[in-house]
């Protein structure tokens, strides 16, 4: 039996889980840890892994703790994701852009060649 989704999407959407679990996870901990409300707790924690650092400081040590770990778990999850998403298309990119200057390389020798052959 075949899975409903390709593999592209399949790899999407557990990218884009994991980076919603990690918001929420951060989120609900920064919430109770440090009693803010849930928006500066997702405001904090997006900022974290986004890797643009933290808009506040966390005030108590657990708070800090958490966060310090968190902004390794969030930016590692965030650049996965980015990766596991753009990966391929970067892939077709890098190869079209490849092809296409090797085939500019051979016109460019053709060309070289025929002037070369002209002036004898």
């Amino acid at each position: 039996m075949r899975h409903p989704l390709s593999p592209f999407k399949r790899r999407t959407l557990y990218s884009i889980l994991v980076v919603l679990a990690v918001l929420a996870v951060g989120t609900e901990a920064m919430h109770i840890l440090e009693g803010w409300s849930y928006v500066d707790s997702f405001y904090f924690i997006s900022f974290i892994a986004t890797a643009q650092g933290p808009p506040t400081v966390p005030t108590t040590d657990a708070g800090k703790i958490f966060a310090s770990a968190m902004a390794f778990v969030s930016v590692g999850a965030v650049i996965s994701a980015l990766v596991f998403v753009f990966g391929p298309l970067l892939g077709t990119v890098v190869k079209v852009g490849f092809d296409f200057v090797e085939k500019e390389e051979q016109r460019l020798r053709d060309e070289l060649r025929k002037s070369k052959t002209a002036e004898e």
